[in-house]
């Protein structure tokens, strides 16, 4: 088998929601690696939580696209340097949320991986980060927007957030309700382009895995260059729609069954 690009989610895909790694998971991962093929780790997680996700999968991948593709890092030498940096104003939009969320929070993540953010944002890392009023978010271009907004429930956050109508700007909602911000037209898809370009590997020879709605633009760009595209198998119905198969849930190592498979076929 020629080798293949396999983008990667982290959480939900690779991690559970504790944030725990399953073995199975693990030794598949290793093992696709091994085999000669080219894992890339694609997900909304900062530089730092995606870099530590490779460490702890004991892999070095050549790319990683973090920020829901806003930034695609390469490793050269012993470290990752960007090598692609897409940020935008976050102004309107956020404004047009706190007038409908006023119980929401907030954070921003900038160019430099900074990050921003007012009371009330738990359960996220925050390390080299800061509590600002909400103006204070206003201040520099962003690389990423998160809203949380633990008052809602999700299909409610989701009509919220539709009705906003946020035309200059990426969004995706995950499965509790926070919402997702990248800049205009910037998503896992764009990101993993500029890898494969710089790999040279088409994406009928691309895999990618995943469970959130911010993978669908990454899943519809693979299914339609001929690449698989899995879902995992506690993702939304719309996920899966938009995936060419599905897996099983992660807490059934679903991503292990995808990659043992690929290694059956070696």
């Amino acid at each position: 088998m020629e080798p293949l690009l396999i983008g990667l989610d982290i959480d939900g895909t690779i991690v559970h929601e504790d944030d725990s790694l399953s073995p199975r998971v693990l030794d598949a991962v290793r093992a696709v690696v091994d085999t000669g093929h080219v894992v890339v780790l694609a997900t909304g997680r900062s530089q730092a939580t995606t870099e530590s996700t490779a460490v702890r999968l004991g892999i070095e991948p050549s790319h990683l696209v973090a920020a829901n593709g806003a930034l695609v890092l390469e490793r050269r030498g012993d470290a990752y340097e960007a090598v692609h940096v897409e940020t935008f104003d976050p102004s309107a939009a956020l404004t047009a949320i706190a007038a409908v969320l006023p119980t929401g929070s907030f954070m921003v993540e900038d160019a430099d991986g900074y990050r921003r953010y007012t009371n009330g944002m738990v359960d996220w890392n925050l390390d080299d980060a800061e509590m600002v009023p909400f103006e204070g978010l206003l201040a520099k271009p962003a690389m990423r927007v998160v809203v949380m907004s633990p008052d809602h429930e999700v299909e409610e956050f989701l009509e919220i957030v539709e009705s906003l109508g946020l035309h200059k700007v990426s969004y995706a909602i995950g499965y509790s309700s926070w919402l997702d911000i990248a800049p205009d037209g910037v998503n896992k898809a764009t990101g993993l382009e500029l890898v494969a370009e710089q790999l040279e590997i088409p994406r009928s020879r691309m895999l990618v895995v995943g469970d959130g709605r911010n993978d669908i633009d990454m899943f519809e760009w693979v299914v339609e260059g001929g690449g698989r595209a899995v879902a995992m198998g506690q993702a939304p119905d719309e996920v899966k729609d938009a995936a060419s198969e599905v897996t099983g849930a992660v807490d059934e190592d679903g991503l292990a069954l995808v990659l043992e498979g690929l290694l059956v076929r070696s």
